[in-house]
């Protein structure tokens, strides 16, 4: 019997991969923050500039189609949905929170195309404010880690 090795080091060769994010623009300045801070890891685990692809759209309970249409076109090694979510006084919060996830989740199994999911659901925004760069850069590395483990499995 085969065991994938759990124990070594993930690949984080980001040298030739082709990366899309998608980033809602609702709560803007905290999307862009997880935005730059994704793309500065990226770059720096070398991943060409211009082999990182940017869309946005409206909010988060927009980025699973804009992910949809991206995978389907399958020009992209990984994706990256980037948002931020914070808790209202309605139910919306459950709403957007949960409808989003769910629809992340279904792209890539849908397309088998790894996704990282770096949608903020947040209490308040000093709460995605202490989370924006750590977010950001943990999105960058979970698409080339599953961007490559899945190269290795096919």
């Amino acid at each position: 019997m085969q065991q994938a090795d759990t124990g070594q080091a993930p690949d984080l060769d980001g040298s030739g991969l082709q990366i899309a994010i998608v980033q809602a623009r609702f709560n803007n300045a905290l999307t862009d923050a997880l935005r730059e801070a994704c793309v500065k890891e990226l770059r720096a685990l070398g991943v060409a500039a211009d082999a990182i692809e940017l869309v946005t759209v409206p909010g988060a309970l927009e980025i699973p189609i804009a992910l949809d249409a991206l995978a389907g076109s399958e020009r992209h090694d990984a994706l990256v949905a980037i948002g931020c979510i914070v808790r209202g006084e309605t139910y919306h919060f459950e709403l957007v929170a949960n409808e989003s996830g769910a629809g992340v989740s279904r792209v890539a199994l849908d397309h088998q195309v790894p996704i990282a999911n770096a949608i903020l659901t947040v209490e308040n925004e000093a709460q995605a404010w202490a989370r924006a760069e750590d977010k950001g850069r943990d999105a960058a590395r979970v698409a080339i880690e599953m961007a490559r483990l899945l190269d290795d499995l096919s």
